[in-house]
């Protein structure tokens, strides 16, 4: 089904080590509004929607785990050249005890990912409201991640990744459109 190219969909690049901005990064590599949460909801969500749909749930979905990879790449790179002391100092010590230097799905208080923060109700227009609400608060969280650093090459990939929520929020807002308009015309449901 997938075919992967072996590069980001976006270049990443950080112009220093920054541990508590990788620490504020987890929050959208393993958080309830992250991207390994939004992937992994559009692609479940896709069984039970109309034909119509389901493309957009694939392709966007899909999209999502390319933003994960981003996303780890930023947290790599901004960790990459830290001393374990500068990691206990910002607030790591507990993780690299825990994980060293490896990803950890978890989200920016140290809180694990889990199953919960998945919906999927089943009524198409439902999870798509859902839908348009994850993306919208994806946005939020960037834009408040590009408040935090004065890295203008992260703000660069963060920037990039706040338009792309844009997009999806518009795409499944057109969907609740056309799922309405063909609910109304009875010709689903």
């Amino acid at each position: 089904m997938w075919v992967y190219e072996k590069k980001l969909q976006y270049p990443v690049r950080v112009g220093k080590c920054d541990i508590r901005m990788a620490k504020y990064l987890a929050e959208q590599y393993g958080g309830a509004d992250g991207e390994l949460s939004a992937a992994l909801r559009y692609l479940n969500q896709r069984y039970t929607i109309p034909d119509k749909v389901i493309g957009l749930l694939n392709d966007i979905g899909t999209e999502e785990f390319a933003h994960l990879e981003m996303i780890a790449t930023m947290i790599y790179k901004l960790t990459k050249d830290a001393t374990v002391e500068e990691l206990d100092a910002a607030g790591m010590g507990a993780y690299y005890v825990s994980h060293d230097r490896a990803l950890f799905y978890q989200n920016a208080g140290g809180v694990p990912w889990t199953a919960t923060y998945i919906q999927a109700k089943g009524d198409p227009i439902a999870d798509l409201y859902e839908d348009i609400a994850a993306e919208e608060k994806a946005r939020a969280t960037y834009q408040w991640l590009i408040d935090m650093t004065d890295d203008v090459d992260l703000q660069d990939s963060l920037k990039f990744l706040r338009e792309r929520e844009i997009v999806h929020s518009l795409r499944f807002r057109e969907a609740v459109e056309i799922l309405k308009d063909n609910r109304d015309q009875k010709k689903f449901f």
